[in-house]
């Protein structure tokens, strides 16, 4: 089922930026909302939120071990 959603016009020309020749609105936003998910899956991948260094996390897993 189509549905309608309201967007300013100026909206809808820099959406129409990311289409090729023939591409419909669906399709542009589909390839949109795929770039967005794999930039996010991306960035928290690469964060180092909550990480530690490596010879770090070495040490307290030798730590582990000898108990």
């Amino acid at each position: 089922m189509a549905t309608t959603i309201q967007i300013s016009n100026e909206t809808k020309n820099l959406i129409s930026t990311f289409g090729a020749k023939g591409d419909t609105y669906e399709v542009i936003i589909k390839r949109m909302y795929d770039f967005a998910v794999k930039e996010q899956l991306r960035e928290f991948l690469l964060s180092s939120k909550d990480a530690i260094p490596i010879d770090e996390a070495i040490k307290m897993a030798k730590k582990e071990w000898r108990r």
